[in-house]
């Protein structure tokens, strides 16, 4: 059995979900509860979720899915005056949402230099990763920018082994170093060309060369 607090939580996510495709924040939940703190809010989702009610989905901010909803829950609408929708299918991943993925460190975007340090998460809206396995480098150097790639810019990297001439991948060289560039074949050799007008192509051998993923977006911060 649900607390008064725990109906009215439900309801209004369910409400929220409904309504926007989205769930409500924390400060919104504060408000519509007329709760002092954030961590009372805390504290009922922890209740639900043990309870079976909702779910929260991982890798996700302000994602919240509602599994059921409960036997009094029209009771509990009417005393808060918020309307009872039922629980709504899990609703397709909308544009604001963010996802975390992996952050790995530095990467040159002029000569290599070691990457996949000891990974922290960043936070990224989902709209800019498609499907697969991602993760982030922090872009260093000046050798991409030709192709809008800049010094300090995060890029979100789609985990895959193997690429087509002309895409921009992490390359793993000897593996021990990594670079982003453009992939291209030249004969027997691998040809990463940067895009600076001012660096100079590197030729590996293909047994020198392991891909590690293919560029699917940036982020930049000011």
């Amino acid at each position: 059995m649900l607390t008064r607090k725990q109906h009215e939580l439900i309801c209004f996510i369910a409400d929220h979900l409904g309504e926007t495709g989205v769930s409500p924040s924390f400060e919104e939940m504060k408000d519509a509860l007329d709760l002092r703190s954030k961590s009372g809010v805390h504290r009922l989702i922890s209740a639900l979720e043990e309870r079976g009610f909702i779910r929260r989905l991982p890798n996700r901010a302000r994602a919240l899915e509602v599994l059921k909803m409960p036997e009094r829950a029209e009771a509990a609408a009417r005393k808060t005056k918020a309307p009872v929708r039922a629980a709504p299918p899990a609703p397709p991943v909308p544009a604001n949402d963010v996802i975390e993925v992996p952050l790995h460190g530095r990467i040159a975007a002029g000569m290599p230099i070691e990457a996949m340090e000891d990974a922290t998460m960043l936070p990224v809206p989902a709209a800019l990763l498609g499907s697969g396995d991602h993760y982030a480098l922090e872009v260093a150097g000046d050798s991409m920018v030709e192709a809008g790639i800049l010094n300090g810019d995060y890029a979100l990297i789609r985990r895959q082994e193997v690429a087509r001439d002309g895409e921009i991948v992490v390359a793993l060289i000897d593996d021990h170093e990594a670079t982003l560039k453009y992939l291209r074949h030249e004969g027997a050799m691998v040809r990463l060309d940067p895009a600076n007008s001012s660096h100079q192509p590197q030729h590996y051998r293909p047994d020198q060369v392991r891909i590690q993923g293919k560029l699917a977006g940036l982020l930049r911060r000011y």
